[in-house]
């Protein structure tokens, strides 16, 4: 942690949650977070799914909700950044608050609800930067009253194909009710049946290649769910999962002060399921298929031990309330300090490596049972 962020950070943690939040996106967009100098090391480069990231290391959603600030963010560090989630109409989420520290846990409880602007605005925001460079990937999500789910995706996946880097359906956020159920069998099935042939089709119209289509899941999942949401997206040919989401388990929080609070719990103590999640996917989807891990990603040894699990690039959120805006830069480092120690020539060689030895352990608690 920088000294000016551990002077800064019990300020903020006098603050509402959300509303330090708030001041973190308005500081980005106002250009008071200076630029970092990001550390240019090939071995960290990794192509997946056509892309070409110059390192592996992502934000993920929930950060940047409305695409305010992309490319500030892009300067701190991360080889890719993911905004949203955007609903085609504008929602406010649910009544606050909705956003809880666990300071002991270095953990986050949310239960936002995809508060967005909606499609229009984020849109006209990404439209203003669609010439910049950095990949920036778009995901897209349903209106919590929406009468057709489906059509929500479609339409998201429509207006925003000419507009990213890539496109993410998130299925797995456990705030909107009903949501995860499109992780299931024929629902998963038909979803991605449209959700592939509208990228298919808005590229077609545009004559442009097909932008990668990636597939958000929850890591409350049983062995068998993985298997099936394997079989399907292989089926339907997505191009990539990002595993995971928040999880509705409590373990390892348990008395915490709000750990009672309803919602995702997201940070460290979602490393040990979400690995577990990564492994599974990577074992019962295959060597070639992209996997993004996130959940617990807060340093370079957790980062290197996603990818470890399977995962070929990694998304982090929550350590950046705990850590500050200096974190992508210090992952950045250790994981080169890693090469140099381990001899490797890059950081693909680690992937997978640790598969087997995460499914051999006891699944975490309460893993085989899937949660709705």
């Amino acid at each position: 942690m920088s000294r000016l962020y551990r002077a800064a950070r019990p300020l903020l943690f006098k603050l509402d949650a959300e509303r330090a939040h708030w001041l973190s996106v308005e500081a980005l967009k106002r250009g008071l977070v200076s630029r970092r100098d990001i550390p240019l090391d090939p071995r960290l480069r990794v192509s997946v799914a056509g892309l070409t990231f110059p390192n592996p290391l992502g934000l993920a959603a929930g950060y940047d909700k409305n695409a305010e600030v992309p490319d500030a963010a892009l300067r701190l560090g991360f080889g890719f950044v993911e905004i949203g989630t955007v609903t085609p109409l504008p929602q406010e989420g649910n009544a606050k608050p909705r956003v809880f520290r666990l300071p002991e846990s270095f953990a986050v409880i949310n239960r936002l609800g995809f508060n967005n602007e909606g499609h229009a605005e984020v849109a006209e925001r990404l439209e203003a930067r669609a010439r910049k460079a950095g990949i920036v990937g778009i995901n897209v999500g349903a209106n919590k009253d929406s009468t057709d789910r489906v059509d929500d995706y479609v339409t998201g996946i429509h207006r925003f194909e000419a507009l990213g880097s890539y496109l993410t359906i998130n299925i797995s956020s456990p705030n909107t009710p009903g949501l995860r159920n499109l992780q299931k069998g024929s629902d998963l099935d038909d979803l991605l049946k449209h959700a592939v042939a509208a990228r298919d089709g808005a590229a077609a119209i545009a004559a442009t290649e097909r932008k990668p289509l990636f597939l958000k899941v929850a890591p409350d999942l049983s062995l068998d769910d993985v298997a099936a949401i394997s079989e399907t997206a292989l089926k339907r040919g997505v191009d990539g999962l990002i595993v995971s989401n928040t999880t509705l388990s409590r373990h390892g929080v348990e008395g915490r002060r709000n750990a009672d609070e309803q919602g995702g719990l997201s940070g460290r103590p979602l490393y040990t399921r979400s690995s577990y999640a990564v492994a599974a996917f990577r074992r019962a989807l295959g060597p070639d298929f992209p996997i993004i891990g996130v959940g617990g990603v807060e340093s370079a040894r957790t980062a290197l031990g996603k990818m470890e699990a399977g995962a070929d690039l990694v998304q982090l959120y929550t350590a950046l309330v705990y850590s500050g805006p200096e974190l992508p830069i210090r992952i950045l480092d250790g994981m080169s300090r890693y090469l140099d120690k381990s001899g490797a020539d890059t950081i693909r060689e680690i992937r997978d490596t640790k598969v087997d030895e995460i499914l051999d352990r006891e699944p975490p608690l309460g893993w085989e049972v899937a949660r709705a």
